[in-house]
């Protein structure tokens, strides 16, 4: 009995395999070319950068501390890293950064309030913020409210501290103030006087302002102009003034 052998079957080569990794291969090619391209139109650049409620800095400054730029890459702007950048500048508060595709980027900007101005040597006025910094005044006028710091050192730490504690204070109680001089004396380092628009003089502490500020507002409101000071006791003496009758009783 012979026996017969049947032929090797050749095993069929994986051209599916094959056609997919090409595929894969050709569909890589095809995504970094879209993506080369887009990257280089203006489409992904920035178009816009719109600065809202900023009035102490200008757009310069903000750009500059922002490192954002007209032109730059939309996507590889950080809205987190903007906004860290922003807060180190001593006139901003709070910062949000917003992006509207395309191209857009929104910087919504809270500044710290005015609290005072001061009038340097060549005649600039200057808007003192709640954090301390002094920057110019420029098209937006002052508050006639505010008081003006008169020979204060700049490197001066309670200069600071006088700022804060202004802050601190309701506008309506500090409204009748028109002047702030550094008066320092051994026992209170802090000490100022204090000059009001209904011409009274005030001795206090730059650590005793806030409490004290409401005493302060009673004897202008039923007294008439003197010196009040309010440091560790609370004390009023009037002006001496004397009138025509004094006189005449005199003679």
């Amino acid at each position: 009995m012979t026996t017969t052998r049947l032929p090797l079957l050749k095993e069929d080569k994986p051209k599916k395999k094959m056609s997919r990794k090409i595929t894969a291969i050709l569909l890589l090619l095809f995504t970094a070319l879209l993506a080369v391209i887009f990257f280089r139109s203006s489409i992904s650049h920035i178009t816009v950068i719109d600065f809202q409620g900023s009035k102490y800095s200008t757009s310069e400054e903000l750009l500059s501390q922002s490192g954002i730029k007209i032109g730059g890459q939309f996507f590889a702007v950080s809205t987190k890293d903007v906004e860290e950048s922003l807060l180190k500048l001593k006139t901003i508060k709070d910062v949000s950064v917003q992006k509207d595709f395309p191209g857009v980027i929104t910087v919504k900007i809270e500044e710290f309030p005015a609290v005072a101005y001061e009038l340097e040597q060549g005649g600039l006025l200057k808007a003192i913020l709640s954090s301390g910094a002094a920057v110019p005044v420029n098209e937006t006028g002052i508050a006639v409210e505010k008081p003006i710091l008169t020979n204060w050192d700049p490197e001066d730490p309670n200069k600071a501290k006088l700022c804060q504690a202004l802050a601190s204070i309701p506008n309506e109680l500090t409204s009748d103030i028109s002047e702030i001089v550094p008066s320092p004396t051994l026992s209170f380092p802090d000490r100022i006087k204090l000059y009001t628009r209904s011409r009274f003089e005030v001795i206090t502490a730059i650590s005793l302002l806030k409490s004290k500020v409401s005493y302060l507002n009673q004897i202008i409101e039923t007294e008439q102009p003197g010196l009040i000071k309010m440091l560790e006791a609370d004390s009023y003496v009037p002006f001496q003034v004397e009138s025509d009758e004094e006189d005449v009783a005199q003679d």
